[in-house]
Formats: structure tokens, sequence, C-alpha cells
């Protein structure tokens, strides 16, 4: 199909019928406010939320917070706030224009703006689509309060950070009688409903006053592969669409949102979209934490170690599927209680499935960011599980071991590696004050107390495994190493 339009209220009479998107923009009025505006959001929660008003009604418009830059804004709002999700895996791309997104801020230009919207009575959800960094936590849920955050809490400086835009929107929302409210992480943090319920608790104790009563923290689990959308991703939207977006985001297929079914101010009707509503989402979150998230982290860092770039690529090295169905059967499912008619073994193949989706460029690099934040999560419950029933966690450790070696900044050719996280100068000052060895390199990376717990950092057993696997990996590359396993 030729493009001959730019993506707008006044394109939509001639988008393809299956691309028009279920709501018109600007017909809903807002009852959600999203803090992050990111491509995740608008593959998954924004798409989900279309469907349900479409499906059962509601004023559930979506008032879409940008963090930091105004880029997003700019252009959304060029186009009336539509964009389009590009979805990849089929036998052919399908594109479709989203409509349910009612308004636009900034957090950084207009933080009161946002406390302001927050705080009106209209507003039922605060949803947040931030990255585990973004909230400003330890491990274990502490606020990481500094001076600046101290300020912003306080009321001293504008609130641009995520606790703070909490904290003093609820203030403010208590203030003028504003009604019950829930808060709503969409985030891939364990327990993440309760985490950020501390995390609020706390930044209000910061502030003066006391967590309202009519404010609930449901637990969500969230899934969807949203890889970054590439200059021919934006080619092949418009194609599919019929119009030119400049903001297209790319999907796999496959969607899924389960929610601890808790909202004292009401909810869109996300059953009718197919979410799964529920009373505990703890086996739903464990189960994709370790038998998806982390064999993404364990495909990231070891295909990056071997110079692959993407995901898919990694699972093409001889010997990786095998690896990773061990990882899977051997230190993942003995430490998770699946969901009611759920087999761990069944969820992990089809995670290899999608990993394996090669449309959809998945970097390595891109999942590998931020390792200090997501491990925890992913991966050292499982060990931690293991070493507690006696056992050895080999190839998570060996999943361990690659992240180490990743964070030592090169690969197996060489060749330099980024290390985007949250406390890349702290590892980066640790691994510079140990000798570039494996034993040097574990014990460095182990007393990290901000990524390691006391059990995990105190293993022997651990600690000789994961030398054992740095060194096979430091003397041997990914590549052999892992073809070697299969031999």
């Amino acid at each position: 199909m030729a493009v001959t339009y730019r993506l707008g209220r006044d394109a939509i009479s001639a988008l393809p019928q299956r691309s028009r998107p279920a709501v018109q923009p600007g017909e809903v009025r807002p009852g959600i406010v999203h803090l992050g505006l990111g491509a995740f959001h608008r593959a998954h929660q924004a798409v989900f939320t279309e469907d349900a008003v479409a499906a059962s009604g509601g004023d559930w418009g979506i008032v879409g917070v940008a963090p930091r830059s105004r880029v997003i804004i700019d252009q959304l709002r060029e186009q009336d706030g539509l964009y389009s999700v590009l979805t990849l895996g089929g036998a052919e791309d399908e594109a479709r224009a989203i409509g349910i997104l009612a308004g636009l801020g900034h957090a950084a230009g207009d933080p009161y703006g946002v406390v302001s919207a927050i705080a009106d009575p209209g507003i039922r959800i605060v949803s947040m689509t931030v990255t585990e960094k973004a909230y400003r936590m330890d491990p274990d849920g502490r606020l990481l309060l500094d001076d600046e955050l101290r300020a912003q809490l306080t009321g001293a400086a504008p609130p641009v950070s995520v606790p703070a835009l909490l904290a003093r929107g609820l203030l403010r929302r208590q203030a003028a009688g504003g009604g019950p409210l829930t808060v709503l992480c969409c985030d891939n943090l364990m327990a993440n409903g309760p985490r950020i319920q501390g995390l609020v608790s706390q930044a209000l104790e910061v502030a003066g006053a006391q967590l309202p009563a009519d404010v609930a923290f449901p637990a969500t689990m969230v899934d969807r592969i949203v890889p970054a959308t590439s200059p021919d991703h934006r080619r092949r939207a418009a194609l599919a669409l019929g119009a030119d977006d400049a903001v297209p985001v790319v999907a796999e297929p496959f969607t899924q949102w389960v929610i601890e079914d808790r909202f004292p101010g009401g909810r869109p009707d996300w059953a009718a979209a197919g979410a799964v509503l529920t009373d505990d989402v703890t086996p739903w979150e464990t189960l994709k934490l370790r038998a998806l998230n982390a064999v993404h982290s364990a495909c990231a860092y070891l295909g990056a170690l071997a110079g692959r770039e993407l995901i898919a690529d990694s699972l093409e090295l001889p010997g990786m599927p095998g690896l990773l169905r061990r990882f899977i059967a051997e230190d993942i499912a003995p430490t998770v209680e699946p969901p009611p008619g759920v087999s761990v073994i069944e969820y992990g193949e089809s995670s290899l499935a999608r990993f394996a989706n090669r449309e959809l460029g998945h970097r390595n690099i891109q999942v590998a960011m931020d390792g200090s934040q997501k491990l925890p999560h992913r991966l050292l419950g499982s060990i931690a599980d293991r070493r507690e029933a006696g056992a050895v966690p080999v190839w998570a450790a060996l999943v361990l071991a690659a992240w180490m070696r990743f964070a030592r900044g090169y690969g197996d050719s060489g060749a330099s590696l980024p290390l985007d996280d949250p406390l890349a100068d702290r590892i980066r000052a640790v691994l510079a004050g140990a000798p570039d060895t494996p034993a040097g390199t574990v014990d460095a990376l182990l007393g990290l107390s901000e990524v390691f717990p006391p059990s995990l950092a105190g293993d022997d057993v651990l600690r000789a495994e994961l030398i054992r696997w740095y060194g096979e990996l430091a003397r041997h590359g990914v590549e052999a190493t892992v073809r070697g396993l299969s031999s």
C-alpha cells in the first residue's frame, strides 16, 4: 500500500479497516495517569486499555507522562496522540493505530502539572513502566535517599523523580479530597505492588505524611517483547499502516497481563481484552521472571560475549538451546510453583520459541542493560533457592559468571562492551581494584552488597562454581564452552 498520509485524526478514515484505532483519539475522558511513555507501555497496557474501553466502555483514557525527553510528546502531539503498533512474526506485517491517549505530560518540564493530574478526582489509576532504576530503591526495597530526593519530597525542589511525583501527587490528592486511587506498577519487579507501596510509604514519611488508607497497590505481571524501533521498522509500519508514523512501536504477537484485582476506584474491563485478573499474581510473576526473563538475560550475556548481535543469534550458537533447556529444567523448574495447569518446562520452551523470532531484531546489548538491577529479581532468587535446597546451581552460575565477565567490558574477541547500568561507576571501581582473573573478578563483584545478599556473597560453593565457569569462559570463550557442553 502506498503511503500518502501522516498519521493523525484526519487520516483515520483512509487507514485499512483492521489498522484503525478501536477508540477515537480525544473521545475517551482520562481516568489513568501513566508514568513512562516508552515503547513497552504503548505496545502493552495502552493496547489492553483501548481494547477494554472498546469492549465495555468507561472513562479510562490515558494521560501519558514522559519522564525526561520531550521528543516523544512533541511527536505524538503532531499526530493527535495517535501512534501505531507493528506486530512482527506472523505471515505478514500487521500495524494498528492506537487512540487511547487522552493527554500528555512531561515530568521534567512540568512536574507540578503531573502532580495536579494525579490529584484530579477523575483519575483513579496511576500506572508506571519506568524501569527498575527509576524507583530509586535498593534490592531490599529501601528508598535510596539523597539530598536531591529529600528536597523533592519535602517541597524544596520540583518533584521530577518517580518517588517524588507519587508522594507529592498523593499529598495533593488527599488535601483536595480526590478519592480512592490505585497505584499500578507494570515493571518487572518481584512483588511489584507491595514493593512500590513500601517505597511510597517511605517517601511520604520523608515528606512528613502517611500513606492514605484509600490507596491500593496491586501486583502485576506483564509480558510482551518490545524491541527498539529501527528505521526499517518505521518503513514497514508505514507500509502496513498506509500512513507515515513518526513513533511506531514494534512487538511480538504474544502478549500477557496478569493483575491482582484490587482497585478501590474502579478499573477498565481488562479481562475483556484478555488480561488475567486474579487474587494472587505471585506464581505468574515468579514463572515469568525465572523461566523467561532470566533465560533472556542468559542469551544476552552469553551472546554479547560471543560477539552476537541479536538474541536470535545467541540461540543459534551450537549447543545454546540445549544449555538453556538444562538451565530451565535443572535450576529454574525446581524453584518455581507454577499457576495451576501450567508447566514450567513448556513455558520455558515457549520462551525459547519467542526469542527465536528474528523479526524482532532484539539486541543482546539492549537486554543486557541494567544487570545489577535485573539479576537480583531474575536470577539470584533461583540460585538462593537451589543453594537452600543443598544443590549446586550449575547453569545459573554459568549465567551469573557471564554477567561478571560482561561487566569487565570486553568480549571474547577483545572488543569492548558497554556497561549501561545504574551501578556502572561502582562496578568499574571495584573491578579496577581487583586482579583481572576469575577469582579476582568474582570476589570483587560478589562484594557488591547492592546486588548480592550476604547469604550468596559468603557462599563458598557458589563462589567456587562462579570461578570455575568464569575461568572456562575466559580460557575458551562462550562459543567453545557452550559447544563443549553438548558434546
